[in-house]
């Protein structure tokens, strides 16, 4: 197996791309293959910045037995497009911010959508929960914990 260094991406890294880096990790550690891959989390903003996931998503983390609560928001940089091979938006808007600022820098880091990973018919953009309600955090969390089980298990089918 070939290292994987993946790099989630939300609007402020204490949503979505926290639970994805959660739930990704968590698969990894049951499969074990936690030594094959680097995951980490940013946003494309920096109103978060070291600041803990909301507390509504690390309720739903927990109730798949995904523990998000130690990790801490952080804007991308440019040093992100050569630390990490892939890195992955979660809805189209910050996937359009990516393709700007890595426009700008010489990299030979792949851009992708979410969505576009998961090979599941009618497997929408990860919605952003932050307005709704605790149900969308739950909503949101189901998704990713799905959708991120077949991205560890392609992994391994692929290698």
């Amino acid at each position: 197996m070939t290292m994987n260094n993946i790099l989630f991406i939300c609007l402020g890294n204490i949503c979505r791309s926290p639970l994805a880096e959660g739930f990704l990790r968590h698969y990894a550690e049951l499969n074990h293959c936690t030594d094959f891959f680097n995951i980490d989390s940013a946003g494309t903003g920096n109103w978060h910045s070291g600041k803990s996931p909301d507390r509504r998503a690390i309720r739903a983390a927990a109730e798949h037995g995904v523990d998000i609560s130690a990790l801490r928001a952080r804007q991308i940089s440019s040093v992100d497009f050569d630390r990490f091979q892939h890195i992955i938006a979660l809805d189209r808007e910050n996937l359009t911010d990516l393709q700007h600022l890595k426009a700008n820098i010489s990299t030979d880091c792949r851009l992708s959508l979410f969505s576009d990973l998961i090979d599941k018919p009618g497997f929408i953009d990860v919605l952003d929960p932050w307005y709704g309600s605790y149900a969308d955090f739950q909503a949101v969390s189901q998704q990713l914990d799905r959708a991120c089980k077949v991205l560890i298990e392609n992994h391994l089918t692929d290698d």
